[in-house]
């Protein structure tokens, strides 16, 4: 999958995105730890839960489930928010050990795209995508 490079937020726009004075930025990046959370805990199927409909749907082989393509990935520990970038009802989420980009639902935030690496001057390649 080809996700559009952000531009990094400055630090002091993340310290006020997390601080609450932005609260669109809180909500993502809550999404994007309990996405990760859920994964550490073994709970495949509540990750899967996390994710958006298009990419829940297209994740998994034929004749394999949402939680068992999950697994073969093994996207690893994905650390503590480091910066968050939010335009609409898009985000980008930054952890120490992966990068997320979410969509907005009238649920909340979905995760689109999780295991997501730049690739140079392109856009990111995911291993979780929609």
């Amino acid at each position: 999958m080809r996700i559009p490079l952000v531009a990094p937020a400055s630090g002091v726009a993340l310290a006020l995105a997390l601080a609450g004075c932005a609260p669109d930025a809180a909500a993502p990046a809550r999404a994007a730890e309990r996405f990760h959370a859920e994964l550490a805990a073994d709970r495949d199927d509540a990750a899967c839960a996390l994710l958006a409909p298009k990419t829940a749907d297209r994740l998994p082989d034929p004749g394999q489930t949402c939680a068992d393509a999950l697994r073969e990935l093994k996207l690893g520990h994905g650390g503590p928010v480091t910066e968050v970038r939010v335009w609409g009802d898009n985000a980008q989420v930054r952890l120490a050990g992966d990068t997320l980009f979410l969509h907005r639902f009238g649920d909340g935030w979905r995760v689109r795209a999780a295991g997501c690496e730049p690739v140079r001057d392109l856009p990111y390649d995911c291993e979780v995508e929609d």
